[in-house]
């Protein structure tokens, strides 16, 4: 594959940019430009299919307007021609080989909203990880350039590009999202050693009315059983929220006390 000084160069910073330590919105936002440069493109979008909503969002944009992409959020990929059958290619893909340009421009979809920002000829990517539950293939995000119509169509050399590029941006996505997740670990656990830490603060007093309120108990359920005053209960409330640092009764009672 012969590739151009300038080629080489963009490349370079591509492969740079997908090895960097970021969350997967920066994966997105930062490879846009790139890939733009790279590929000689005017525009850039990329979405994150939710299968469960059936639903593209998390949209980052490159050269389009922030008000047609509301309307496609809320109308257009609905009743979008050829987004679907591009997902279904898993690889590289311009959008004349799943529909000719001449229909493509007589839908709707290209001319109340393609058109608007004067995306003519597209080039797709739709990157997967095949480790979904039963085998299934996850969709982890897409890749969407746009030229004028006066630039030209993409080619083969563009398609080898992204193909080429498709590794790396599965597995600076999975990165992303394992780093999130570790993160959310992280904090779980610590937000847990934080309750276990003042959980022992609590005297067996305090402790038995902390159960008490996240079995559901009133106030003055609580004083009944535990044959104590109203205000005593209340007293024990003000504490607790101190030691477990809570700011109100409901979220106690939301609270897991230790060995529940």
């Amino acid at each position: 594959m012969y590739l151009s000084a300038s080629e080489h160069h963009s490349l370079r910073a591509v492969f740079s940019l997908l090895a960097e330590d970021q969350n997967e919105r920066e994966v997105r936002e930062r490879l846009g430009p790139a890939l733009m440069q790279l590929l000689r493109a005017d525009q850039f979008a990329s979405f994150r299919w939710d299968a469960q909503s059936s639903h593209f969002g998390g949209c980052v944009a490159v050269n389009m307007d922030p008000a047609n992409l509301a309307r496609y959020d809320q109308w257009h990929q609905h009743h979008d021609p050829i987004t679907f059958v591009l997902q279904s290619r898993r690889r590289a893909t311009l959008v004349t080989e799943v529909m000719p340009q001449r229909e493509l421009m007589r839908t709707p979809f290209f001319n109340d909203f393609l058109a608007r920002d004067k995306l003519h000829w597209g080039m797709n990517l739709h990157a997967f990880d095949g480790d979904g539950a039963g085998g299934e293939h996850r969709a982890l995000g897409d890749l969407r350039i746009w030229r004028t119509r006066e630039k030209g169509n993409f080619g083969p050399h563009e398609k080898a590009l992204l193909d080429l590029i498709e590794p790396a941006f599965i597995g600076a996505l999975l990165r992303a999202r394992q780093d999130d997740a570790d993160r959310d670990a992280v904090r779980a656990t610590d937000a847990d050693s934080s309750d276990r830490r003042g959980w022992s603060e609590l005297s067996p007093r305090e402790q038995q009315v902390a159960r008490s309120v996240c079995r559901g108990l009133t106030d003055k359920e609580i004083a009944r059983a535990m044959q104590i005053g109203l205000p005593t209960v209340r007293t024990y409330l003000r504490r607790i929220f101190v030691k477990l640092g809570i700011g109100r009764r409901s979220a106690l009672a939301r609270w897991t006390p230790p060995g529940a």
